[in-house]
C-alpha cells in the first residue's frame, strides 16, 4: 500500500502515515551511533567515527560541529543534509546575536532547527531531511542542556539521548544506568558515555579518542570520537 501514498510528501496514508517521513527515520536508524550525556555542570557528546580510507582526511569527516561558542550538534543520518542543516543553524545563531547582542539559548536554536525539518514535511517539490539531531549547550544561567531532534520536526530535551544505529539498544542502557549520583562528576559523564557508545560498537572496535574542551567553549563542552576500526581496548 506504501507504493501509491509515498510519492509525494504531502500525502497522507488512509491510517495517518507521512511515508518519506518515515523513510527519512529510516536513514536515521542507518546512520553511525551518537549520544549526548547531561551531567551536573558538563555535557558530554560521544560518536561513532567509522574508519576513513587511506589518503582522506580524517578531519573532514566530522559528526559533531559548533554552532555558536556556547551550542554544539551532533547528528546521525545523512552527512550533506546535516551540512545544510548545520550551516542555517549558524547564521541563525549569528543573526540573533547581531540584533538582539545576546547569545541564543539551547531551546531556541533548537526550536529552530526542527522548524526547519518541520517545513520540509509539508511542502510539496522537497524531502525531509534525513538526518536526527543532538544539541546541547549552556544558557545565560551557565545550566546545561540538552534537547533532540527528528526528521519530523518535533523536538524535547533530554538527560540523555541516543541517535542512529541500535539507538534503541543504546538508549535501554542509558535508561538502566543513568542517575544523578553517575552523572555528579564530570569523569562519571565521560564513563557513562564512553560506556553507551561500547555498547553498539564493533567487536575489537574499542579505541576511544577524547578530545580536550575547545577554549572558545569555557571547557565545559567535551568531545569523545570511537574509531570503529581500532584494537585498544579502554576499560
Amino acid at each position: 500500500m506504501s507504493s501509491r501514498y509515498d510519492r509525494a510528501i504531502t500525502v497522507f496514508s488512509p491510517d495517518g502515515h507521512l511515508f518519506q517521513v518515515e523513510y527519512a527515520m529510516e536513514a536515521v536508524r542507518k546512520g553511525t551511533t551518537a549520544v549526548g550525556v547531561r551531567g551536573q555542570n558538563v555535557l558530554i557528546l560521544g560518536a561513532e567515527k567509522k574508519g576513513t580510507a587511506k589518503l582522506q582526511q580524517p578531519n573532514t569527516m566530522r559528526k559533531i560541529c559548533n554552532l555558536d561558542s556556547h551550542i554544539c550538534l551532533a547528528f546521525a543520518g545523512l552527512t550533506a543534509d546535516a551540512r545544510v542543516l548545520i550551516d542555517r543553524a549558524r547564521t541563525e545563531c549569528q543573526s540573533y546575536r547581531l540584533t538582539l547582542e545576546d547569545p541564543v539559548s539551547v531551546e531556541y536554536i533548537t526550536r529552530h532547527i526542527a522548524g526547519i525539518q518541520q517545513r520540509y514535511t509539508q511542502s510539496g517539490g522537497v524531502r525531509p531531511f534525513g538526518i536526527s539531531t543532538i544539541v546541547v549547550g549552556f544558557d545565560a544561567d551557565n545550566k546545561p542542556a540538552l534537547y533532540q531532534t527528528e526528521p519530523s520536526g518535533t523536538f524535547s530535551a533530554w538527560k540523555a539521548a541516543a541517535i542512529g544505529r541500535s539507538s534503541k539498544s543504546v538508549r535501554e542502557f542509558l535508561e538502566k544506568e543513568y542517575n544523578d549520583e553517575a552523572v555528579e562528576t564530570e569523569e562519571g559523564a565521560i564513563k557513562l558515555a564512553v560506556r553507551s557508545l561500547l555498547e553498539v560498537v564493533e567487536s575489537g572496535s574499542k579505541n576511544l579518542e577524547v578530545r580536550p574542551p575547545s577554549p572558545s567553549l569555557g571547557g565545559k563542552i567535551k568531545f569523545l570520537n570511537v574509531h570503529a576500526r581500532a584494537n585498544c581496548w579502554l576499560s
